[in-house]
């Protein structure tokens, strides 16, 4: 679905998106479906409609349940049923179909008009009736109280048809050469015929005589307009008993009142292309006029347009659904157009959810992207002096300002400021002087927090300043000391780097060598590009790079074991630093025993009674019983905090450590054996003793002298 705005009409083209072809299988199409965005977006408010190449007309029944579509190729007509949203039949015809109309309510009384002179009816179940008229018919209209078909066409007679008698009855002779279109007021029943001459000429059926003559070529000619042919009429409807609107070649509609023989209006398309279709909307006393190329709406009285429809292919007819907003279009494409315009009406009862789907869209609007206009102030349109211009046309209200046309802003801008280029001058030379300034030695001032850190900064800035100013390829980007996002940085005492820390100490070696490494580059890369002006040869630059990556591939191997330097020089610092509070702690507990020694003869009455007290221990299922003093460090392992636990893990060497760059946080641990699994290990230790006792020495058998040699094999055996 489409939604376009203009003149602030919301119109939704229902139609617009990807079809998808007719051989393809019902799973192809699913698939499709799912993959494409734009085929899931579509409405398909009814299915199949559309035609093989082209349609020519399409219509509403008068009951609204029925919508029918001639076109073309092969030449066929499509019933589609409004209630059930899709196609009802199809019948192919002999011929193309130049105008059709419907007799009845719904679709049990067909007439269509062929271009080789044959008129054939249908009735509910085909076709029904065919016969010809004397010359190439272009349009004709049905007369219901006597039950008469009036045709025009390349003659001047309007040829009568009555279907009561099945005859042929008297013809009416025109003044005209030819008849291009006819209709019949719905009140007064009066018969009007448009000549190829830019006439009207109005026949009264009860008595067969020409009752009028307008003269639509002359009146349709205003001032300024320019004619390059004969203007004949095209279009022709009648509204009520005394409107009627006249379509002309040159794309000109004129409103007539029947008792005038000048028009009330003229309405001009300025597409110099004749006016296709006609229709009335009587609800907000609009005009529906379409060309070729666009679809008008204009107020009958004054001509006012009140919006415009302008599709991606030429239109052929245009049909306005009863009582809605919906517009159906005959276009040269397969697919036909179905327009909505909630400003028209509501739309029908059969498809009542597009009034709620048009509502949430309307509720969440999307952002409007103006590429020729410029978004300016409230201040600014006061420094500018168009302050008289807001709630003007020429300002567009938006957000907290208002957008105006860029060319006007231009303009107004070279008026207020015309010492603008002035201005631009002073500011490109003070730019310039300001660079030059640069040039000269500063004093760089650090900051109070990370000054080694920033000292760095400045240098590597330098650095590529200098590489920047060599190239000649523009300024060095921005350091972090200019950037306000790190200020805290290098002002805040909390941020301040330790170099102490075990993680700076790891890390350190790996951030060293990638600044040298960093400047190592800058310096080849400027040297490169000294050499560069001065034509160095190509193998001299092959062997620079080839030391390059010898240098770089040291650099690496380098930095690891910095980093292994790092580790060791850690766990030694640790080492000591556990050695001295363990000597620290031993001397406190020689002091503690001289401080407790009078009374350890109290206390040892009292362990002696504890000792002498039986003490119980639950093993678990699965442990395996060795000792009451393994259980006992169990339990106090238990009892453990997680960092003393790590610390006797480190003392006795279990645990596992591993050097890497960044650390050697690491977690280890084993699982439990299953009793079964226990059982099953038991039982295999067993048996390989049992083997072991079973197996026989053959070491008697081995000799220097070989195999075979000495004893015969009776004596190994001890048979003599």
């Amino acid at each position: 679905m489409q939604v376009s705005s203009v003149n602030d009409v919301k119109i939704y083209n229902l139609s617009h998106g990807k079809s998808l072809p007719e051989w393809l299988s019902d799973r192809k199409k699913r698939q499709l479906q799912k993959k494409d965005a734009d085929i899931q977006r579509r409405i398909e408010l009814i299915q199949d409609f559309e035609m093989p190449t082209v349609c020519t007309s399409i219509k509403v029944s008068r009951d609204g349940q029925f919508i029918l579509a001639a076109g073309t190729y092969k030449p066929r007509v499509r019933c589609y049923d409004t209630y059930q949203l899709s196609l009802k039949f199809e019948r192919c015809l002999d011929s193309d179909v130049v105008a059709f109309d419907i007799l009845s309510d719904d679709y049990s009384k067909l007439v269509f008009l062929h271009c080789d002179r044959y008129v054939e009816f249908h009735s509910q179940h085909g076709h029904y009736y065919k016969t010809r008229i004397p010359k190439f018919g272009r349009d004709f209209s049905y007369h219901y109280p006597s039950c008469d078909l009036y045709f025009v066409g390349t003659s001047s007679e309007v040829f009568r048809l009555n279907l009561e008698q099945g005859r042929f009855l008297s013809s009416l002779q025109t003044d005209a050469i030819e008849n291009n279109v006819c209709d019949i007021n719905p009140v007064h029943h009066l018969f009007a015929t448009g000549t190829s001459e830019g006439r009207v000429e109005c026949w009264d059926p009860r008595v067969r005589n020409r009752v009028g003559l307008l003269d639509c070529a002359l009146s349709s000619l205003t001032e300024g307009t320019v004619v390059q042919a004969l203007p004949s009429v095209s279009a022709l409807k009648f509204n009520g008993s005394l409107s009627m609107a006249v379509g002309t070649s040159t794309g000109q509609v004129l409103i007539y009142d029947l008792r005038s023989s000048q028009p009330l209006l003229v309405k001009d398309h300025f597409y110099n292309l004749p006016i296709k279709s006609l229709n009335f909307h009587n609800q907000l006393d609009l005009v529906v006029s379409a060309d070729n190329k666009i679809i008008k709406m204009w107020n009958k009285d004054t001509g006012k347009v009140f919006s415009s429809i302008q599709p991606q292919s030429n239109v052929n007819d245009v049909c306005i659904y009863p009582h809605s907003g919906m517009i159906f279009t005959a276009n040269e494409d397969p697919k036909m157009n179905t327009f909505y315009i909630p400003a028209l009406g509501p739309a029908p009862r059969w498809c009542s959810f597009l009034d709620n789907l048009t509502e949430e869209l309307e509720e969440s609007p999307e952002s409007t992207v103006y590429d020729d206009y410029k978004f300016v102030t409230r201040k600014d349109l006061e420094n500018l002096g168009l302050s008289h211009l807001v709630g003007s046309s020429l300002l567009r209200a938006y957000m907290h300002g208002y957008f105006m046309d860029i060319r006007l802003y231009h303009k107004v801008k070279s008026m207020t400021n015309p010492f603008a280029y002035e201005e631009y001058r002073k500011d490109k030379i003070r730019q310039k002087i300001e660079e030059s300034r640069t040039q000269r030695v500063q004093l760089k001032k650090l900051p109070k927090v990370n000054k080694e850190l920033a000292l760095k900064l400045m240098e590597e800035g330098d650095d590529e300043a200098e590489l920047a100013s060599r190239k000649k390829r523009g300024k060095a980007l921005p350091s972090i000391l200019g950037d306000d996002r790190f200020k805290l940085m290098f002002e805040n005492p909390d941020y301040q780097v330790d170099e102490q820390s075990e993680e700076f100490r790891l890390l350190n070696p790996i951030v060293s060598k990638v600044g040298q490494k960093r400047k190592k580059k800058l310096r080849l890369l400027a040297q490169e590009a000294a050499a560069s002006q001065q034509v160095a040869e190509e193998e001299e630059e092959a062997e620079g790079q080839a030391s390059s990556e010898e240098e770089s591939s040291d650099d690496d191997k380098s930095w690891v074991d910095e980093v292994r330097e790092q580790r060791r020089l850690l766990r030694q610092e640790d080492r000591d630093r556990r050695r001295q509070e363990r000597k620290k702690a031993d001397r406190n507990t020689v002091l503690l025993e001289k401080d407790q020694s009078g009374g350890e003869k109290s206390s040892n009455v009292a362990e002696n009674k504890k000792t002498s007290q039986l003490q119980f221990y639950q093993i678990k299922a699965g442990e395996e019983f060795k000792s009451f003093n393994d259980m006992a460090h169990k339990q106090k392992l238990q009892k453990a905090s997680l960092e003393d636990r790590l610390k006797l893990e480190e003392h006795s060497g279990t645990g596992n450590i591993a050097d890497t760059a960044v650390g050697s946080k690491q977690l280890t641990f084993t699982l439990k054996k299953s009793e079964q699994q226990r059982k099953q290990q038991q039982a295999e230790q067993e048996h390989h003793k049992e083997r072991k006792k079973l197996r026989r020495s053959a070491g008697h058998l081995s000799s220097a002298r070989g195999r075979g040699w000495g004893r015969g094999r009776g004596k190994g055996r001890g048979l003599h």
